[in-house]
């Protein structure tokens, strides 16, 4: 399975918002199971964990794991600066583009990207050179 790294900044910025809860059981294990289905496929049931434990590999975030899903416990501290770096829209299109150009990219890598545009939006908006 591909890395997604829109869907990887789209969950860190949920689980900052407080979402609690990620459902990780299929329609077709619930129907197994004999429990509510939840209109989760079984390729987005896996491309969700697959992603949350990518997050947790990274050192990104944090997770308690039940039979049915994962539980947010809270972001890393590089898990807030990555949020911090991506959350923007325009510093995350112009991140994606430098590390498309680059022919590849890390989530070490995105985040010095990520973190090198919003140096130098506060140095166009505020005048002032900061030394990072």
């Amino acid at each position: 399975m591909k890395r997604d790294m829109d869907f990887l900044r789209l969950l860190i910025l949920e689980i900052e918002a407080g979402k609690d809860w990620y459902e990780t059981t299929s329609d077709e294990i619930a129907e197994i199971l004999q429990v509510e289905a939840r209109g989760l496929s079984k390729a987005d049931a896996e491309r969700l964990e697959y992603h949350l434990t990518l997050l947790e590999d990274a050192g990104l975030a944090e997770f308690t794991k039940t039979g049915d899903g994962w539980i947010p416990e809270r972001l890393t501290w590089a898990g807030h600066d990555f949020a911090d770096s991506v959350r923007d829209e325009e510093v995350w299109r112009k991140t994606k583009e430098g590390a498309q150009a680059a022919k590849g990219f890390t989530v070490d890598l995105l985040r010095a990207l990520a973190k090198g545009f919003l140096k130098k939006q506060i140095e166009d908006r505020t005048g002032i050179a900061l030394d990072l």
